[in-house]
């Protein structure tokens, strides 16, 4: 009592977040949940010391007794405690009221469960169970039970280690991003996320599976010594329906798991449940009327990889204690920047199907999100990347722009070469192009393909081949060195931090701006608008897990040299903003002087105007929902172009 006298004491004299959020935590540990919890656990304990004594126990004199019920409580529990937190990576499994009323009993099931291996365990090493071999009976049915009990085992193991190893290494990982990312073309992917897919889940499942299989197939009896008598209790026959009823639980038990884990009953709104909420709040394209400036300008669109508000320091809006992104918040003076809050720097939040670097592009350059494939429809194939969809590629090339895309990796991660191939026929200069192109050595390979160091030298090297032109031009890049985990730490990086990642960061931001600071030197700039956008919320786990859950975290967004008609825009519009990542495609089109008719493209909205967003009008909430159900219209007219494979639009079949 006293200690939480003395944490509220402390919230109200000095109010934060942070300390807020200490005073919970002795609180929740007052609630009925964390009696029950240890009740249940010392009564699991109880009921083993009793199978222990009747079972194990030699003398059964009292001391004996008591020292079985001690041992036998303590280690199970303690056991129990550790599995959860270290192998199932329960976050704080002591406080009850964070995982449900149900808690208390699932882990009293659980402690009975290790408790049991534990007494199994005891039995073997003090004799008092043994082994004995049995002449093996090659039977099909016998082989065949044990083929279905060992596939079941696997699949089941598989699920269960997989779906910790997603929701670890992939923070925030979505059920629509893992469809349409098992739906794409993933060439390209990180060899360090690879590396722990295979440390992680392939070897926890094949290492569990051959210690079932020694079980499953094993031709020994298990024998029971009972007053210098033994006896059979465990014969061939009980050992394979035994395995075969721990593979069904397995299998069964880690299928749920994962669903519970990855949020997979979320993908029933994606199939089973309609709404016309796309369609009601589409605003075609090829319809809404578009006019440019007489003089062209060149837009730069740069993609800064997992930059989110959180990095700056707490005053400025962010999460640090140290402002880690000091060159952007002097940039930042320069431009806009859309805020969710009434000052300091904010943004977006996630919003459904556009919280991955693929979605968010996707987004950005259509106003749609990405929403899973259905039917044969997939995402990532040649002329059949969103071919119904008309994009920002789509319009700057009518008018004539020259375009350019640059990554560090390989554009055929996710389909974005196909992507950017089909809308606006971009030039792709990615890591394989860059090989080709003698820019980096044939064998050469670090974190994505290359950093970013050389990424941006590259770059310059491309601006000032499309600036000599005589065409305007839409030149777009991403970055790669702020992906999880960790990031990749340059070897001219400064390391003022403690945290690999805090260190990436500050470097990556510093040379973010430098770049920019080169562009602004260029003849070009006068003409020349450059959007920065954070294309997601960094998915590290490791770097975020002390986070306040209350704290909400943005994408970082920077406008500067915008067209003179939207400099006028009053301050209102900057802050207390609630948009979506698909708002920027008019926004960008409307920040190189783009007047468009409504200041709606897709379901964006063009934020610069006094329009409201969907995310305004409706809610955050209820447009994510929406936006999570399924859309006839966006899978018939989207996802499909009826011009290609009949002619015609769908709507007049």
């Amino acid at each position: 009592m006293f200690a939480q006298s003395l944490f509220v004491h402390i919230a109200k004299k000095y109010p934060c977040k942070r300390i807020s959020y200490m005073v919970k935590l002795p609180l929740l540990c007052n609630e009925r949940g964390i009696y029950m919890f240890w009740f249940l656990g010392v009564l699991a304990g109880i009921l083993l010391s009793v199978a222990d004594i009747f079972l194990l126990t030699r003398k059964k004199s009292v001391p004996a007794c008591i020292i079985a019920v001690l041992r036998d409580t303590i280690v199970s529990n303690l056991a129990s405690l550790g599995i959860m937190s270290v192998i199932l990576k329960i976050p704080n499994v002591l406080l009850t009221s964070l995982h449900g009323k149900w808690y208390p009993l699932k882990y009293f099931v659980f402690v009975l469960a290790v408790g049991l291996v534990f007494l199994f365990g005891r039995g073997v090493v003090e004799g008092v169970i043994s082994f004995s071999h049995t002449k093996p009976k090659h039977k099909v049915g016998a082989w065949i039970l044990r083929i279905i009990s060992m596939l079941s085992f696997a699949l089941g193991m598989a699920a269960f280690t997989a779906s910790i190893w997603a929701a670890d290494t992939f923070a925030g990982l979505t059920p629509d991003q893992m469809i349409i990312n098992l739906n794409s073309d993933n060439g390209g992917a990180s060899s360090e996320v690879m590396d722990t897919l295979f440390q992680g889940p392939v070897l926890l499942t094949s290492a569990a599976t051959i210690l079932f299989c020694v079980f499953a197939f094993s031709t020994r009896k298990i024998l029971y010594k009972l007053h210098e008598k033994q006896r059979t209790v465990f014969s061939g026959l009980a050992r394979r329906l035994t395995a075969l009823f721990l593979a069904l639980l397995m299998l069964f038990g880690g299928v749920a798991f994962g669903v519970k884990k990855l949020s997979l009953q979320k993908l029933y709104a994606a199939y089973a449940d309609d709404s016309p909420y796309i369609e009601e709040n589409f605003a075609d394209p090829t319809k809404v009327k578009m006019t440019f400036p007489e003089k062209k300008r060149n837009l730069i669109h740069i993609y800064l990889e997992s930059m989110e508000n959180s990095y700056f320091s707490k005053e400025l809006g962010g999460y640090m204690d140290t402002n880690l992104l000091p060159d952007l918040e002097k940039l930042s003076k320069e431009g806009y920047n859309f805020s969710d809050l009434p000052e300091g720097f904010g943004g977006n939040p996630t919003s459904t199907g556009g919280n991955w670097s693929v979605a968010s592009m996707v987004n950005m350059s259509s106003g749609l999100p990405m929403k899973v494939p259905v039917g044969a429809n997939a995402y990532g194939s040649a002329d059949n990347f969103l071919p119904g969809a008309t994009t920002i590629g789509d319009i700057l090339k009518e008018q004539g722009y020259n375009q350019t895309v640059m990554f560090g990796a390989d554009a055929a991660f996710g389909g974005l070469d196909f992507f950017f191939e089909e809308h606006g026929d971009y030039k792709i200069m990615d890591y394989k192009r860059a090989k080709e192109d003698n820019f980096i050595p044939q064998d050469y390979s670090v974190w994505w393909g290359y950093e970013d160091d050389k990424l941006y030298e590259y770059a310059k090297m491309e601006l000032t081949r499309l600036a000599s032109e005589d065409k305007p031009f839409y030149f777009v890049m991403e970055t790669a060195d702020t992906h999880f985990p960790d990031g990749y730490l340059s070897p001219n990086a400064e390391t003022p931090f403690d945290k690999q990642y805090a260190n990436v960061i500050f470097y990556s931001q510093a040379q973010a701006t430098k770049f920019v600071r080169w562009i602004q030197s260029q003849p070009f700039y006068e003409n020349t608008t450059i959007v920065i956008n954070g294309d997601h919320l960094s998915m590290d786990q490791n770097f975020f897990k002390d986070f306040d859950p209350n704290y909400r975290r943005t994408c970082f967004n920077l406008i500067l040299n915008p067209a003179p008609n939207c400099t006028s825009a009053p301050d209102t519009r900057f802050h207390n903003r609630e948009w979506a990542v698909f708002d920027m495609f008019p926004t960008m089109l409307a920040s190189i002087g783009v007047e468009i008719e409504g200041n709606k493209l897709g379901i964006g909205t063009d934020l610069f105007s006094d329009t409201p967003t969907l995310f305004e009008r409706d809610g955050t909430d209820f447009v994510n929902e929406e936006l999570e159900k399924r859309s006839n219209f966006y899978n018939e007219h989207i996802l499909v172009d009826w011009s290609r494979i009949g002619g015609g639009d769908k709507k007049d079949k």
